[in-house]
This record gives structure tokens, sequence and C-alpha cells, in this order.
């Protein structure tokens, strides 16, 4: 547990990374809980300390996350980078559907956010997993399960077996940052790690340096992580 400069009491999440050369202190999008990496050897009590230093830091960084975006009539949201709005028509049945910028359900009202919701994890699952299988093609490799869930800390993972799992709200960024997403996890297949060859990998089956598509999530994940919570 931390406690800021304000009296605002934080559960700490504390996590030991090989890879980690140095403490980082990192909050959640999605669920503003914060996070203490530190690396496999360091010591657990200095860590600490230097964490319940950060008040400050930690104030900012609170109150820069964007509040819950709860979806219902009339909420808007992006999808595949561009704005669309629910718009809920009580004789349009219990489906979504795409129409321009707007996205059509009917039934009782107080649903229309879950049914979208809904609806874009299943979109998401069909694009991720197009995406995946065409990708591991280029790569000459093969992958084991593609799953689609709502991690708050990470937009893909790979797994050694190959398993390559998504958050489903990459369907609402702009598609060159899902494709850039797909070529990372992907070329996991071929390098777990992430050295030279694994990056020159990312570059050749994304088609490009995919740093601009980094950006993009470093700049807007915050905001994709709030659309759908209510708090």
């Amino acid at each position: 547990m931390l406690v800021t400069p304000a009296g605002r009491e934080v559960a700490l999440v504390v996590r030991r990374s090989p890879r980690a050369r140095r403490l980082r202190l990192a909050v959640g999008a999605g669920d503003g809980r914060v996070r203490l990496t530190l690396p496999a050897r360091a010591a657990l009590g200095p860590a600490l300390a230097w964490a319940a230093g950060q008040g400050i830091w930690l104030e900012r960084a609170l109150a820069a996350l964007p509040p819950p975006v709860p979806l219902g009539p009339d909420s808007q949201l992006p999808f595949e980078g561009r704005p669309v709005r629910v718009r809920w028509e009580p004789q349009a049945g219990r489906g979504v559907r795409l129409e321009g910028d707007l996205l059509i359900t009917g039934g009782p009202a107080e649903l229309a956010g879950a049914r979208v919701l809904r609806w874009l994890r299943d979109e998401a699952r069909d694009r991720l997993t197009t995406e995946t299988l065409a990708v591991a093609g280029r790569a000459g490799v093969s992958v084991g399960r593609v799953r689609v869930g709502d991690a708050r800390t990470r937009w893909g993972s790979c797994s050694s077996s190959g398993d390559i799992a998504y958050s489903w709200r990459l369907v609402m960024a702009p598609p060159a940052v899902l494709a850039a997403t797909v070529a990372h996890e992907v070329a996991h297949r071929l390098h777990m790690d992430h050295g030279p060859a694994f990056h020159a990998a990312v570059a050749h089956l994304f088609g490009r340096d995919p740093t601009p598509e980094r950006v993009w999530l470093r700049t807007n994940g915050a905001a994709l992580q709030a659309i759908g919570r209510s708090g």
C-alpha cells in the first residue's frame, strides 16, 4: 500500500522481472493499480522505500488517467480509429450492426452497452485471428490458440507454446496499430526476446518500422482502456 501526499491510499502490486534493469513504477491505464517492477535480485525493502518516495509523481499519474466511459445509447467511441456513436432503436433487434458512423442496436436500452461490448469483442476476435494467421503464414511459423481478452497491462502476449493473446480493445485503434501488434506477437514465434533480430523481424512482417504505431498506443492506450468501464 502506498499513500500519496494528498492522503490517498493506493494498492501496490510488486513484480520481479528477469529483464528489468532498474526499478519502475507504473499506473495501469485500465484499473489505476500501481505496479512496481524490480530486477530479479533487487532487495525488496529499498525498492518499497523508493516507491513510497514517488508520491508527487503518483498523484500526477493518477490525476492524468482518463475517467471511465460507460457505453449506452448515444455513447461515442472509436472503431478502427474513427469515431462512431451508439444508436439505440427499440425495433432494431438485439444484434449490433455498423452503418456508417453508427452502431445500431435494439432490445432493452439498459443492455445496449453490453451488446456493443460483445460485438466489439467478436469483431476483434475475427480480425485478430485472421491477421495473426496471415502474418504467421508469411513468417513460416505456426501459432497455437489465438485468444482475445481484456488485459489491462498488455496489448498482446505470446507464450512459448505458440498461444497468442490480445486485448479486444485493439479493434478500436487504427488498423495499422492492430497490424503492428500482431506482427510483434508473431515475431515472438521467431525470437522470444526483444533483441535486434526480433525488432528486425517485426519490421519485416509489418512492412516497415512500427514506431509510429507504438507511439500511438502509448499516447492513446489509456483512453481505449477507459471505454466500457463503469468505474
